[in-house]
């Protein structure tokens, strides 16, 4: 195993340990660029310094109108003191970085290093990392040395080691096909990265399917732009564990423009009902997976636990605790046929617990049993051992949100189970006109508290989308609410039930709460309960916004509805209640469709009564029967 440090590597093949190192430089533009003088190097405006080779000295000056650069094929980073700066993007959308003008004093060092291109979509980025590690170990000509203070440093490790950075786009350790681990490192980020569709300024990156990285007691702390903490890329298996992770927004450019186009989006869609600039993790390529175990994870807003296109991809968060340390944001996105696991972790979110946008997502909040970790260990590849996997302590899961619990805004699947407790302001599942399995087990304990009453709200997308400009897609579209009646579709059915429902199943448990189907096109909330009581209405709904139009900034109103009970049109509201369930209406409700089985009941609060009609006719309610058509319940 080969020992690196930061003074060897700088100095080997340059000079002797403890020499100056005198710039070796080319003018590469007229005027001819001023040599350095001793320990110092000055550029004149309009002058272009090339850096042939590393170097350090103990002034750098760079007059307004200067440029210092490295070769064609290399990168140039300055550090000073052990630290990564002046470093800023040339332009608003640009790849491109280059060292500021102005006066630089200290251990000065100028790291030119082997140019490592990422390609994203259509553009490439000249990635500069303190840490470049690949199937060979760290590769000194592609790493920025000079930035990684302290601790030890091999080919298969760093241990104790610091890396700051108060330039932009700079990474911390980028890992490419290779197995590595980062033991207690301290990672500190200001200003703003670029991409983290791509990892561009990412404090760690493990990239490529041949990669295992792990991470244990990491400390890492970001602030600015896309200036995330930890990335899986294109099949790398990143293991976080005993970790602390922290990011803040910075502050977008003054001229940027706010897109859904991902090689240029440097803040969150507002047609989430979101804001902030930066995410604290994110999951992205084709069968990568991350993994967090006994860790915190926080981002100010935006998200904390992201996945982001891609197929294959296994998110998993383990006796963890993570959210938003901000007022809106959420815990886990879902996108795609991603698979998101949370297991005895706690929650603290603005906005949701998990944003599911499918198409084929699949969502699972529960206990970290025994049997589930050490499952997990097996298919995730976590590499716990027998005494490691017994030492972690079996949670149940609590989110606590201040807003929604969950929001579909894509087809997915959730199930909730074991002593899972989810309180919210609003609506634990709010269904944006979505197909959706949910399924909440209430037999260990799960709980849903929604402070608003409501559990389940369906409603037709309030997204407005991007709008074309120019050739990309820009987030100023405006969200406007619906007038009139919605018009009766004859092809829809509202009392039977299509596989494009809204479907949850509640096995079980004791819910206090109401369910809305706010639809005007045609999709039916069907609602099974096995073993479960319910109290609350249970209707077909008018749901309207509390503003006429949405737009950037009024995000916060979106998903935020009024609801007006009344007969179904293309909303049909289905309700099974199988053996030993019963459901107290509290308010009139209307459904499409009751089915009771023979020891199930339907009743009012003590003291009322509750009243069924079918098409207008007042009929008994009786077990073991079934009712279809216009259903209205009363209570009195």
């Amino acid at each position: 195993m080969t020992l690196i440090t930061r003074r060897s590597v700088l100095i080997a093949g340059t000079a002797t340990a403890g020499a100056v190192l005198v710039p070796a430089v080319s003018a590469t533009a007229a005027p001819t660029a001023k040599k350095a003088s001793g320990t110092r190097i000055s550029v004149g405006s309009g002058e272009t310094y090339t850096v042939a080779a590393t170097t350090r000295v103990s002034e750098l000056t760079i007059a307004a109108g200067g440029k210092i650069v490295a070769p064609d094929g290399s990168s140039l980073s300055l550090t000073v003191d052990g630290v990564e700066t002046g470093q800023l993007l040339t332009a608003t959308g640009a790849t491109a970085t280059l060292i500021q003008a102005g006066t630089y004093r200290g251990d000065v060092v100028l790291t030119v290093a082997a140019a490592n291109e990422v390609t994203y979509q259509t553009l490439t980025f000249p990635f500069r990392q303190a840490v470049y590690v690949d199937g060979d170990g760290v590769v000194k000509d592609k790493s920025v040395l000079a930035a990684v203070l302290g601790g030890k440093l091999t080919d298969a490790y760093a241990r104790n080691v610091s890396i700051t950075s108060t330039g932009e786009c700079f990474d911390g350790v980028y890992v490419r096909d290779a197995t590595f681990t980062l033991d207690r490192p301290t990672i500190s980020l200001t200003g703003n990265g670029r991409s983290d569709f791509a990892g561009y300024g990412a404090a760690v990156v493990g990239d490529g399917s041949a990669t295992t990285l792990v991470v244990d007691g990491a400390r890492i702390d970001t602030r600015g732009v896309v200036r995330t903490a930890v990335i899986a890329d294109d099949g790398a298996n990143v293991i976080v564990k005993d970790s602390l992770l922290r990011t803040r927004n910075g502050v977008l450019p003054a001229d940027y423009q706010a897109t859904v186009e991902t090689p240029y989006m440097e803040s969150v869609p507002w047609m989430l009902g979101l804001d902030g600039n930066v995410r604290a993790t994110n999951l992205i390529g084709k069968n990568s997976k991350a993994t967090y175990l006994n860790s915190t994870i926080f981002s100010e807003t935006w998200g904390a636990l992201s996945v982001e296109g891609g197929s294959g991809l296994k998110l998993t968060a383990i006796n963890s605790h993570f959210g938003n340390t901000g007022e809106y944001g959420y815990g886990t996105y879902a996108i795609g046929d991603a698979t998101v696991r949370v297991l005895g972790s706690r929650l603290d979110v603005g906005s949701y617990a998990t944003i599911i946008a499918g198409p084929a997502a699949v969502v699972h909040y529960g206990d970290s049993t025994r049997s589930a970790v050490s499952a997990l260990n097996t298919e995730l590849e976590l590499g716990l051992s027998k005494g490691e996997l017994a030492a972690i302590p079996v949670r149940r899961t609590v989110v606590d949100s201040g807003h929604f619990g969950y929001m579909f805004f894509g087809t997915g699947q959730l199930t909730l189970d074991g002593g899972t407790v989810i309180n919210s302001e609003r609506a634990t599942f709010l269904n944006k006109g979505q197909q959706t399995t949910i399924s909440v087990d209430g037999s260990q304990g799960a709980r849903l508290n929604p402070r608003d009453g409501i559990i389940l709200q369906m409603i037709e997308l309030d997204d407005p989308g991007p709008v074309p400009v120019n050739g990309k897609m820009m987030n100023i579209g405006v969200y406007t609410e619906p007038t009139g009646d919605p018009a009766k579709d004859a092809s829809f059915d509202p009392t039977a039930v299509h596989t494009t429902d809204g479907a949850a199943t509640f096995n079980s448990i004791a819910l206090k709460g109401d369910f809305y189907n706010g639809m005007r096109k045609g999709k039916n909330m069907v609602l099974t309960f096995e073993d479960a009581s319910v109290e609350g209405v249970i209707s077909a709904t008018t749901a309207k916004h509390r503003v006429s139009s949405i737009d950037a900034s009024t995000f916060y109103e979106l998903g935020i509805v009024t609801n007006t009970v009344g007969a179904a049109v293309n909303n049909g509201a289905i309700v099974q209640l199988n053996s030993g369930s019963t459901w107290t209406v509290t308010g009139t409700s209307y459904l499409t469709r009751l089915a009771l089985a023979a020891d199930a009941t339907v009743k009012a609060p003590r003291g009322k009564k509750v009243t069924l009609t079918v098409d207008g006719t007042a009929t008994a309610i009786t077990a073991g029967q079934t009712y279809t058509g216009a259903l209205a319940l009363t209570v009195g």
